[in-house]
């Protein structure tokens, strides 16, 4: 069985519905499927309907952006509640957030010459929050850069002039809301934050103390020794183990749907925790 637990829709910065993401994971031979859409839920109803017609096994899930230390990471949510009054009054106020930071972001575009940044990226959101791949879009549009990644490494990217830094809530208080709704915490690609592993030890610690569930050993395409690695650490912590694409657009094969290989025979999967038995 190939469980797949992180991707995205357009819902978020994903580029497909959630339909054709379903479709698209059942051509690629994914069994068990969790959409995890940033800070929002609003496409696992449309999900959930399309695996029951695909009879793929779909797990109702979301990415909570949280704040530790000074940088942000991102916190999945497996296996929720979605009519959870905590989650719903989370997704609130990280919506909320969002929605002050994409003006942010605006009003910095709009100091380098953009001034209709934050409309164009409204216009490419459509009923999603606003995210920075939305400016990156506007940006494309408009001739300012050849593509998406160019729009990061100019101007949206870490330290560059449209990079705003947000507080988000807590580690603790987002491992809280996912609890409350009856999820599993997972720490998402510890390997994807710019940090030393020192530092990805300290995160663990601090994840773990939070009372978090799983990390995210597996995150597309890597190195086996990255796997391995990031499996010492779960080990050391008693974590249990979860993998996925981070899917949002097609045709990357380093995030693809399914495309990433299996957890090792010895990690403990986090499925375990969710109810899952591949026996």
């Amino acid at each position: 069985m190939i469980f797949d637990l992180h991707c995205h829709t357009y819902f978020s910065d994903g580029m497909l519905s959630p339909d054709a993401l379903v479709e698209r994971a059942k051509a690629r031979n994914v069994s068990v499927l969790a959409i995890t859409d940033h800070d929002t839920i609003a496409g696992v109803g449309i999900a959930q309907k399309a695996a029951l017609e695909a009879s793929l096994q779909l797990i109702p899930g979301i990415e909570f952006s949280s704040q530790w230390g000074r940088g942000g990471v991102h916190i999945v949510g497996l296996g929720i509640d979605t009519k959870s009054a905590v989650l719903a009054d989370a997704i609130s106020r990280q919506a909320q957030a969002r929605e002050a930071r994409s003006i942010a972001i605006g009003d910095r575009l709009t100091k380098l010459g953009f001034p209709y940044a934050l409309t164009g990226a409204r216009a490419y959101a459509g009923e999603s929050s606003v995210c920075r791949p939305h400016f990156a879009q506007y940006l494309v549009e408009v001739g300012a850069v050849k593509n998406i990644n160019a729009a990061f490494k100019k101007y949206l990217g870490a330290g560059k002039p449209a990079d705003v830094k947000y507080q988000w809530p807590l580690m603790d208080q987002v491992i809280r809301w996912i609890h409350d709704a009856g999820g599993v915490a997972v720490l998402a690609h510890p390997n994807k934050y710019e940090l030393t592993r020192t530092k990805i030890c300290a995160l663990a610690d601090s994840f773990v103390a939070a009372g978090g569930d799983a990390i995210e050993v597996i995150s597309g395409l890597q190195p086996s020794a990255t796997t391995e690695d990031l499996l010492r650490i779960a080990a050391e912590r008693n974590l249990y183990a979860s993998c996925g694409s981070d899917f949002h657009v097609p045709d990357q094969p380093w995030q693809e749907l399914g495309n990433f290989g299996q957890l090792p025979n010895h990690a403990r999967p986090v499925w375990e925790l969710l109810g899952y038995n591949t026996n």
